[in-house]
């Protein structure tokens, strides 16, 4: 899945380059190439699609020549996640109606790859052979209220347990007892399941929306022009919350991966290398006085940069912006972004 804009990265990530497009982190391939780079381990490049706004399509293509054309799928409209997981289940299901599947987020962190391909397998097997919705399960290590959580029921010597409840980014105190109870995970986003069993619970919980879908074929000319008419119809919704929240058929497989969902400017400074004063930065002409806990990115590298008395925040310089903030605003950002619109339209800050 590719198809979000990325505003919280901003101004690195902007509408037309969104960050699942972008090298956030410094390390020569993009998010989305880092995804396919994981992926492409357990299952061949004529088996992985995207799917992403029609905007990125191109972009996808240049940025994943490995793929075939034909698996680079854009939607005609942003909504949400339930739309695009049914919309690929469908073209999956023309090419193999046993097929089983696995739902990535394209601009996700995985640091201990070795430990999500064993995860994978485990979660294909059991999908395969039971209609069993998989999620991947992170272990929490802080009391984040960004991350949705998931509630499990225990079962000693077990790699999976039933999903017992979802929930969507608690506050602070009950984030801290989730994390005390010692039965939740994070939501990471990623699923697994046989396109039969997704089926079954689009008709279930999201009957309408599947009925909108019903109506297209698939693998054929015919299918943008259907796509295009039934989208506007389509309600906008997670799979969370149309799906995974009300099944009784939901497991969870705990999985430490290193994972980050790379959501804020602060989530990247926590993954990257920093100087011997905290600070996340990798320019070759850098000179900081009395500065520490500062993340900093330029899109000109071979800028000269002086920092003194900085301290935790924010500096990303793009060709067409500045923005400089305290780390502690960076869920601001999408705020900022919307002033900025306004701004450009007349309307005056201070």
């Amino acid at each position: 899945m590719a198809g979000g804009i990325g505003s919280r990265f901003w101004p690195m990530s902007t509408q037309k380059f969104p960050k699942q497009f972008q090298d956030i982190l410094g390390t020569g391939r993009t998010m989305i190439q880092q995804t396919y780079d994981r992926i492409s381990k357990v299952i061949p490049k004529e088996q992985i699609f995207v799917i992403t706004n029609k905007e990125y399509v191109a972009l996808s293509h240049q940025q994943l020549p490995e793929i075939p054309e034909e698996n680079i799928v854009g939607e005609p409209l942003m909504k949400n996640t339930a739309a695009c997981n049914l919309y690929m289940a469908n073209k999956i299901t023309e090419i193999n109606p046993n097929a089983t599947m696995i739902v990535l987020p394209a601009d996700h962190l995985i640091l201990k790859e070795d430990v999500f391909l064993e995860k994978v397998e485990v979660a294909f097997d059991l999908a395969s052979k039971h209609e069993y919705l998989v999620t991947l399960g992170i272990t929490p290590t802080r009391p984040d209220t960004g991350y949705g959580y998931i509630q499990f029921v225990e079962k000693k010597n077990s790699e999976y347990f039933k999903v017992k409840t979802f929930t969507e980014k608690p506050i602070l105190e009950i984030a801290q007892s989730f994390l005390e109870s010692g039965d939740f995970l994070w939501n990471a986003g990623i699923f697994i399941w046989n396109v039969k069993s997704i089926h079954h619970a689009f008709e279930m919980y999201l009957p309408e929306m599947m009925q909108h879908f019903m109506a297209c074929e698939y693998n054929s000319e015919k299918e943008n022009n259907c796509i295009e008419l039934i989208y506007p119809k389509v309600q906008k919704i997670s799979i969370d919350n149309g799906i995974l929240e009300k099944a009784k058929n939901v497991y969870v497989i705990p999985s430490d991966l290193g994972w980050s969902d790379l959501g804020t400017w602060t989530s990247v400074y926590e993954n990257t290398e920093k100087d011997k004063n905290g600070n996340a930065v990798k320019l070759k002409h850098l000179l900081a006085y009395n500065s520490k806990g500062n993340i900093i990115r330029l899109k000109n590298n071979n800028k000269a940069v002086i920092i003194d008395g900085l301290e935790n925040f924010i500096v990303v310089d793009t060709d067409k912006a500045l923005l400089i903030c305290p780390r502690d605003n960076d869920q601001l950002i999408k705020d900022y972004v919307l002033d900025l619109k306004n701004f450009k339209k007349g309307d005056k800050f201070m």
